[in-house]
């Protein structure tokens, strides 16, 4: 009777732990009112504990990336036979428009279901939001997880050395943002820029791929282009009316970490100054892309210069005289020369 009831601890404590790491921590639930539905609502709040969770949705989107690699991308690569390069990049591709058009549809769905698109000035007002709907953590836990999971992908992909620091700084980026918009209770903001910025980011890949099918394939470049441009100011402007008129004109305003106020001149400052920082910085990465595909194109389209083929005299001469290209003919032997030693 021994063994079976250690078993039976073991199996207790294991499932203790493992819901840790499957489930969301920091539930609260709250009672009904009679504004509200009949029935209690649950939200929850931010915690160390989400870092078990993370690490394990993690490991969940490492399984998801070798399943769309080796079921997809792997059978596409066989048919088209692309080159070491195209085919990184072709893989880079394939896996990033599959996770932005996923959380692209997703974040659609909470925007509208949450009204944040109704009404856009939820986005100040209920700061700060300290507790979040299901959906809204779930998101934010899962978007942590796939960009913590594209470090190891930097291994299993056998990426190349030269091409590292810009992953680094790739995935870096996108860490820190959604990090630090989880952390600052900026969730909503978060989410609105998020949304359009996945979707121009969807449709940049997604240009890719049908490029390295087919290199004729331009237009979506040419709308991605437009769009990139839009999202930055669309980033700018809602992120100066949030955070350097909406907060800035709230009335509490004082560093609370018990109820996750963070709405004070030093944390606008420092939110505002990363997002235009980062905004400037994917402009410029998109100027010098835009001129090396430009200098590319005028490259090819150059038309090129036919030389005209020198001809030499002497050998021209001979060739007219002895016959074709200065083969001796038949001809030759007639030559005022050779009657005169005849005649000789």
């Amino acid at each position: 009777m021994r063994v079976p009831c250690e078993c039976m601890t073991l199996l207790k404590i294991s499932a203790k732990v493992a819901i840790i790491f499957v489930t969301l921590q920091y539930n609260v639930t709250l009672p009904a009112t009679e504004e509200q539905a009949t029935e209690s609502a649950s939200f929850y709040y931010y915690g160390i504990k989400d870092l078990a969770t993370i690490f394990f949705y993690m490991l969940v989107a490492i399984i998801v990336h070798a399943i769309i690699q080796e079921y997809v991308l792997d059978k596409i690569n066989r048919r088209m036979h692309f080159s070491k390069t195209k085919h990184s990049k072709f893989n880079e591709s394939g896996q990033l428009s599959a996770f932005y058009l996923f959380s692209c549809i997703w974040g659609t769905f909470i925007l509208v279901s949450e009204n944040y698109i109704s009404d856009p000035t939820i986005l100040w007002r209920s700061y700060p939001p300290n507790l979040m709907t299901f959906q809204v953590k779930f998101f934010y836990i899962l978007q942590l997880a796939y960009w913590f999971h594209a470090f190891p992908e930097l291994y299993f992909q056998k990426t190349k050395k030269e091409d590292i620091p810009r992953q680094l700084v790739y995935i870096g980026l996108y860490l820190f943002h959604i990090a630090g918009a989880y952390l600052l209770n900026l969730n909503h903001l978060g989410l609105v820029l998020l949304v359009p910025h996945y979707f121009v980011e969807f449709l940049f890949h997604i240009s890719r791929l049908f490029y390295f099918t087919d290199e004729k394939y331009q237009k979506g470049f040419s709308l991605w282009a437009v769009l990139f441009v839009l999202g930055r100011l669309l980033t700018l402007i809602l992120s100066v009316l949030t955070v350097g008129f909406g907060l800035a004109r709230a009335e509490n305003q004082k560093l609370d970490f018990s109820t996750g106020n963070f709405n004070v001149l030093g944390v606008r400052i420092a939110v505002l100054a990363s997002i235009c920082i980062t905004q400037a910085f994917m402009m410029w990465k998109f100027i010098n892309f835009q001129l090396r595909r430009w200098r590319e194109h005028s490259t090819s389209q150059a038309p090129t210069v036919k030389k005209k083929p020198t001809v030499t005299k002497g050998r021209s001469r001979k060739g007219t005289e002895n016959g074709v290209n200065g083969t001796v003919t038949s001809n030759g032997a007639d030559s005022p020369r050779n009657r005169k030693e005849k005649s000789s």
